[in-house]
């Protein structure tokens, strides 16, 4: 071989070596983002697990552990009968309060001839608990608390009430929705053997649109997106830079929620991606290049903060994700744009609160469902 050859030879070598090396680069950099792996080294080693025995000498030898500290004496802390009975008393809480309402229900009393047994109640209650879109329900006046509430088995009711939603996001109370919602209660009034008096259909529908009209108004849902700069991201990157701040699986795939800080309550911030990449066959493989964070106004409390956690939880994504924030089309959104959407937010929440509906209450969340 002449030394030509042999030196075309080895640049065309070189040539094959650097495509492939530039393929390989290329594809590592456009492949999505996936999760790190856990630090070991970091990781609690597994206590020694000892099983359960009588003899506490025999699991500890003599004099070990003489200087362990054993915790307060229970006997300090005993409380006598009657100091009990001077201890602060927790003041009632508001999200207690019964759960039909005249702010935002159609109620109509329901008066028997004799007090009813709860099981005989629960035995009468219609199979469903909605009249078309509107939720529908029955409460007693229990005897022995005097408290309205839901019918239970082995209490006494003295009188019921039965009332349904004058709106919720599905629209106003209609005349078809009421009649359905009399025909309900009558039967229940029928089944204990109850006096209904039902208000004015023309009335409450009215009182319906008026209030339908208020909460369309007063609705607010943000929702903003988060758009990859350059390389997608993985599932598993996305989850796994969501649960630094916070965040925990929801109850669909590809939807993650910021909890809020009283258990049961719906969640502050919700961060949703595509479904299909949650439930792909290979996570790591599915690309990502947007996720939305989105907040629904109404069923937060204004105390939470929610729109300046948006607002944190929306930069540390970006920053640690390489991602820039848009809105639901996709455009830029400055740091600056956000301003006014607070300052709107503040007056939304004061209109509420006027209303008797603060945004996170158990009547707001009601109404804005």
């Amino acid at each position: 071989m002449s030394t030509l050859q042999l030196s075309l030879a080895i640049i065309g070598g070189l040539v094959l070596a650097l495509i492939v090396a530039y393929n390989t680069w290329t594809s590592r950099r456009n492949a999505p983002k996936r999760a790190l792996p856990q630090d070991s080294d970091h990781a609690a080693e597994p206590a020694l697990r000892q099983e359960p025995g009588f003899d506490a000498s025999a699991a500890v030898p003599s004099g070990e552990f003489q200087g362990l500290d054993r915790g307060p004496d229970p006997s300090a802390h005993a409380v006598d009968a009657d100091d009990a009975l001077q201890l602060p008393v927790p003041p009632f809480s508001a999200e207690r309060r019964p759960g039909l309402d005249p702010l935002i229900d159609v109620i109509a009393s329901l008066q028997p001839e004799h007090v009813v047994s709860g099981d005989a109640a629960l035995a009468a209650l219609p199979p469903t608990r909605r009249a078309g879109s509107k939720p529908f329900a029955i409460e007693g006046l229990n005897e022995a608390t005097q408290q309205w509430e839901t019918p239970a088995p082995g209490q006494r009711y003295q009188s019921f009430q039965a009332g349904v939603q004058l709106a919720n996001r599905m629209g106003a109370l209609n005349e078809i929705e009421f009649s359905e919602f009399v025909m309900k209660a009558q039967a229940f009034a029928d089944a204990i053997n109850a006096a209904p008096d039902f208000p004015d259909m023309l009335q409450e529908v009215a009182r319906a649109r008026e209030l339908d009209q208020f909460a369309s108004d007063h609705d607010a849902q943000l929702m903003f997106m988060l758009r990859a700069r350059q390389a997608a991201w993985s599932p598993g990157y996305v989850q796994q830079n969501a649960a630094r701040l916070g965040f925990v699986p929801g109850a669909m795939p590809g939807r993650l929620v910021l909890p809020a800080s009283t258990p049961g309550l719906p969640p502050l911030l919700t961060l949703g991606y595509d479904t299909q990449a949650a439930l792909a066959d290979d996570p790591d493989q599915s690309a990502i290049r947007d996720i939305t964070l989105s907040l629904d106004v109404a069923q937060v409390h204004r105390t939470e903060q929610p729109f300046a956690r948006l607002r944190d939880v929306a930069a540390a994504l970006c920053q640690a994700m390489d991602g820039v924030l848009c809105d639901q089309n996709g455009s830029s959104l400055p740091a600056m744009a956000m301003d006014p959407i607070a300052g709107d937010l503040e007056l939304l929440y004061d209109q509420l609160d006027g209303r008797d509906l603060a945004a996170g209450s158990v009547l707001a969340r009601r109404l804005f469902s």
